[in-house]
């Protein structure tokens, strides 16, 4: 048995755009539910949710039927916490609060063996079809997803030269945190934040670098993959549940009050 591609790596960097859903509800049954609406890719969020690794495992056991393909973005740039999760099988993982170069190569060196290198050694997991996948060790640097996040002024001023370390797939823009940093907090969409990532962004994409984001608002996400993002996410689980629910009882009071 042979590993398998990776849909998501290959399409970052052949250019193709990839739309996602944020993932927080920490539920296989509930990833199962958007699991067939046809996202590019949906990321199972370890950082600002609940989750643990019994959780992922099961929503990565609820998209392995789908092309949807499942991005876990880990709690924190932990070697240890990257080796559990590669280990069950996550096809990529996003980086939050990358500041430094330093960072960025810690980040890369957890998910590479050695000597290339620091991910610990076990041939039995779900990641290699518990030791069937022949050719795991060798191929699996180079489809797995390494995402940097970008999140502060300090590191959007070092974005070129965090997304320049060898085996960094793309670079994640944080507009929540880049504007609480700059003193807007909760302020997300500001045209004050996006006039700080844009120019930022043009760079990278001019270099070839892949970048991404993600934003409760389907227009400025159409409007970020026509200016050269590839991988957007337009929502999150959590939203539309939330807005849905809203939306169905605004409109059943107002049949009633007609």
């Amino acid at each position: 048995m042979m590993l398998s591609e990776n849909r998501f790596t290959r399409a970052l960097a052949s250019g193709a755009p990839q739309v996602g859903l944020w993932i927080t509800l920490c539920s296989n049954f509930a990833a199962e539910v958007v699991a067939p609406a046809g996202f590019d890719w949906a990321l199972i969020d370890m950082e600002h949710s609940h989750n643990d690794y019994a959780s992922v495992l099961g929503q990565l056991l609820a998209f392995a039927a789908y092309d949807t393909v499942p991005i876990v973005r880990v709690e924190w740039n932990d070697a240890v916490a990257v080796k559990r999760l590669l280990d069950l099988g996550a096809p990529g993982l996003l980086f939050p609060m990358i500041q430094t170069v330093e960072e960025a190569r810690a980040a890369v060196a957890a998910t590479r063996y050695p000597p290339q290198g620091i991910r610990g050694v076990s041939s039995a997991t779900r990641a290699t079809k518990f030791g069937r996948i022949r050719d795991y060790t060798t191929r699996i640097a180079d489809e797995t997803a390494v995402l940097l996040q970008i999140e502060t002024r300090a590191a959007l001023a070092r974005a070129e030269q965090i997304a320049g370390v060898d085996g960094v797939t793309g670079v994640f823009f944080g507009p929540a945190d880049i504007a609480a940093d700059m003193g807007l907090l909760g302020q997300p969409t500001a045209a004050a934040v996006w006039d700080a990532i844009r120019p930022v962004a043009r760079r990278l994409v001019a270099k070839g670098i892949p970048v991404g984001t993600l934003v409760s608002d389907t227009a400025l996400a159409a409007d970020l993959i026509g200016e050269g993002f590839t991988f957007v996410a337009c929502g999150t689980d959590t939203g539309i549940l939330a807005r849905g629910s809203d939306a169905l009882r605004a409109r059943m009071t107002e049949k009633l009050t007609l």
